[in-house]
């Protein structure tokens, strides 16, 4: 129908605008990095790479998408797993195995407190990173005024670290193939 072509073109408009102006480039790294596990070891990559902002550009961006989500998961994720225990039983599972992720994250973490909570976000290894140092942080029942400071730290450095590391990846690619 007319409308479905309709709202098919606001889509491919949106995209179109998402990949090529620098303000939805900017709104696409941004966005990406939100997404848990991709978070910012992503989207760093992503936005120099795939959509060809300059680093620092991507950096800002993408620190600032991987940050957004935390103090919401600090404060409302156990309520979240509440409701969904007495609304959607089925993904009790679900539910449960992300709880024992936070604790045995958070025994990591609990060792050294908010320094620990900084390095575990900070060094970008699969299973860390800002939504599970978050997700730690609430099971371990870290204030949020003294958690996020941390978790702000752990991601600019990850930030560094994966600017860095995309530099290098793209040089040496370039070298390969050059």
């Amino acid at each position: 129908t007319m409308e479905k072509k309709r709202k098919k073109g606001q889509k491919l408009e949106l995209l179109t605008w998402l990949q090529t102006t620098g303000a939805g480039e900017f709104i696409f790294t941004l966005l990406v990095s939100m997404i848990p596990i991709v978070e910012l070891r992503g989207g760093i990559p992503f936005g120099v790479v795939t959509l060809g902002l300059p680093y620092p550009v991507a950096f800002v961006a993408a620190v600032i998408g991987n940050i957004l989500p935390a103090p919401f998961i600090i404060v409302y994720i156990r309520r979240i797993f509440q409701w969904m225990r007495r609304r959607m039983p089925r993904f009790n599972g679900l539910v449960d195995s992300l709880e024992a992720k936070a604790h045995l994250k958070g025994k990591k973490v609990n060792k050294y407190k908010y320094l620990g909570l900084l390095l575990f976000v900070g060094i970008p290894l699969p299973g860390t990173g800002a939504w599970t140092g978050a997700l730690a942080a609430a099971f371990l029942d870290m204030p949020l005024r003294k958690a996020m400071p941390s978790i702000i730290g752990g991601v600019i450095l990850a930030g560094c670290i994966m600017t860095g590391l995309t530099h290098v990846g793209i040089d040496l690619f370039s070298t390969v193939l050059g």
